[in-house]
């Protein structure tokens, strides 16, 4: 199959879509054929990635909205509806890092959290499906590694990730009968604004990305493109017997023993 048609006639909804990861799966999307509908706060860049998309005979539109308000959520899903007429893809990739354990996590941190990284993807999943169910679509939500080993200082965040997984699953069983399939990506350390935004609280920012870096076996840092494949992979016919799952983008980052031993070669 051709790339620039693997999408064509399907229509996707990306949340967090003007920025990040979810900037770079619009644009692959679009890229691929689909008809895109860009839901993000963030006015002026999704209006910049919408002409950039459409520029080169792309097809995206953008709806601002803040995806932790349920009308919001019901909003977008209408509007690409309306839009295009169908609604074969969502990609949820909305979210924010906030730090602290949970004594110094405030209620309101908490709430802000919860709210934009799971409660966003209930709400567009919750309007999503009727219509999913008449494509037999696809959803591919973005969890964290982070649902799956954790940090110090960042409750909130982790606990938002892992609960994406068993949201993921839950959907994934609940609607296979309707032939939707639901996935989530767990990246590691990925260049995107929420890593600058981590990297500027340190002193040295520099030595952020330096220990970012060498905490992947791979020795980099994964650009936003590299984990949008693996949701186009997830969204599309190739992904056909693939439901429940989560596919870890992490340059090994889960892969080593804590407390291994160096090598004498090392």
């Amino acid at each position: 199959m051709n790339d620039k048609t693997e999408f064509q006639h399907k229509v996707a909804l990306v949340t967090g879509g003007a920025m990040g990861i979810g900037c770079a799966v619009a644009k692959l999307l679009t890229q691929r054929g689909a008809k895109t509908l860009i839901v993000d706060k963030a006015e002026d860049e999704g209006l910049k990635i919408v002409s950039e998309i459409n520029s080169y005979g792309g097809s995206a539109d953008f709806f601002k909205a803040d995806v932790s308000i349920i009308q919001n959520c019901s909003d977008a899903v209408k509007k690409a509806v309306e839009l295009y007429g169908r609604l074969d893809i969502i990609s949820n990739n909305a979210g924010i890092q906030r730090y602290g354990t949970v004594e110094s996590t405030t209620e309101k941190e908490w709430d802000e959290v919860m709210n934009i990284n799971l409660k966003s993807v209930f709400y567009i999943c919750k309007f999503s499906i009727p219509h999913l169910k008449k494509t037999n679509g696809s959803i591919v939500n973005m969890t964290s590694v982070q649902a799956f080993a954790t940090q110090r200082g960042v409750a909130a965040y982790t606990t938002s990730k892992h609960a994406l997984i068993g949201l993921t699953r839950s959907m994934a069983i609940d609607y296979a009968h309707d032939r939707i399939r639901v996935n989530c990506v767990a990246p590691g350390t990925v260049d995107t604004p929420m890593l600058r935004f981590a990297a500027s609280l340190d002193p040295d920012p520099e030595s952020v990305y330096e220990t970012c870096r060498n905490m992947h076996p791979l020795g980099r840092i994964a650009k936003a493109e590299e984990v949008a494949e693996v949701v186009a992979f997830l969204a599309s016919d190739r992904a056909s017997f693939v439901t429940g799952a989560c596919y870890i983008v992490d340059g090994g980052l889960l892969l080593p023993l804590g407390g291994e031993p160096k090598t004498s070669q090392e």
